[in-house]
């Protein structure tokens, strides 16, 4: 059965965003990978440092340890996590499957990403983009969705896509609370950026 969502891309692409609209929608849990960082890791990246693999590791185990424990006290599970390296998400994944466990990527042009970030108040400065978009291994198995359709849209697309995966009959059930998604609109013409890889 799908349960756990992780939200993933760069800074800027709206992770955290679409993660809260999607487990609303579902009503599930959103947590934000962000709160789990240990003050070190904070402290690097609001000085312009990218963290390094071994900064990341401890950080990326404890993720996996909140999607385990969710997975036995919610009925859906979203996490945004930046997840930039197909090893961050084989972490994160453990030993589930695609049905199981399903990544977003959230993709965006590098100066719509700049954008947004300068636009934001967050520990981690827009000059560190660059370094992420450096390391950056995008996915082959997520679906892929362009940030530039509006955040509801994509949350649209996202059960939409579930739904046409056929993964469980409980993902999309008609009791799910979608007012604030328009639910007379949930099933429009497939957009092009709704790729699954």
């Amino acid at each position: 059965m799908l349960r756990t969502f992780v939200m993933m891309g760069v800074s800027g692409s709206g992770k955290s965003c679409i993660g809260a609209k999607l487990a609303h929608a579902l009503g599930g849990v959103f947590e934000d990978a962000d709160d789990f960082h240990p003050q070190s890791n904070i402290e690097k990246m609001a000085h312009g440092v990218p963290l390094t693999d071994s900064d990341r590791w401890p950080w990326l185990h404890s993720l996996r340890q909140q999607i385990i424990l969710y997975r036995r006290i919610a009925d859906y599970y979203v996490l945004s996590c930046s997840a930039l390296k197909q090893c961050y998400r084989d972490t994160l994944r453990g030993n589930d499957s695609t049905d199981t466990l399903h990544f977003v990527y959230l993709k965006g042009t590098p100066d719509l990403l700049r954008q947004r970030m300068e636009a934001r108040q967050h520990f981690m400065p827009s000059t560190l983009l660059e370094s992420q978009l450096a390391i950056l291994e995008e996915p082959q198995e997520a679906l892929i969705v362009d940030i530039r359709t509006a955040p509801d849209q994509i949350v649209r697309v996202i059960l939409d896509s579930v739904r046409s995966m056929e993964v469980t009959q409980a993902v999309a059930p008609k009791s799910l609370h979608l007012k604030k998604l328009h639910p007379q609109k949930l099933h429009p013409k497939k957009p092009h950026q709704k790729n699954l890889l």
